[in-house]
């Protein structure tokens, strides 16, 4: 294996404060939405990791299309990421990922969701310990 590149984050205040990178190029304050009163000061945890799946995982989608000869365009994925309390007391995630694949057949484009499910590292990192539902829309 060869380590392509590796991201660093910092946390101060767990779940509401705040997360910077060394380079500025994330400065962020957190919302909580279990918090009264800053719930919308800025995205959650589940907010940012949806955006990051769903790039990650559209990626992964555009290679899986282009391996199995059905190159896709304007496509868009959309991740729902949802915190859940498990009957332990403590927490975990759910996901749903819906794509749009225009001009794709629907079984066709299932098993180019799939495929992008195999490769995709945020889908290999969640395999076992979370659901993740795969959904065309």
């Amino acid at each position: 294996m060869k380590t392509l590149f590796t991201a660093e984050a910092i946390s101060k205040g767990g779940r509401s404060g705040t997360i910077q990178t060394p380079d500025g190029l994330l400065d962020v304050t957190l919302g909580n939405p279990l918090e009264k009163g800053i719930e919308k000061r800025g995205p959650n945890p589940e907010l940012l990791f949806a955006g990051a799946y769903s790039a990650c995982y559209h990626g992964a989608l555009g290679n899986a299309a282009k391996k199995l000869g059905t190159p896709v365009q304007d496509s868009t994925v959309r991740a729902l990421v949802s915190l859940i309390e498990d009957d332990q007391g403590g927490y975990r995630l759910a996901v749903e990922l819906h794509a749009h694949l225009p001009g794709i057949e629907r079984a066709q484009a299932q098993h180019i969701m799939d495929e992008a499910h195999k490769t995709c590292p945020y889908s290999k990192a969640l395999r076992g310990a979370t659901s993740v539902k795969l959904m065309v829309d």
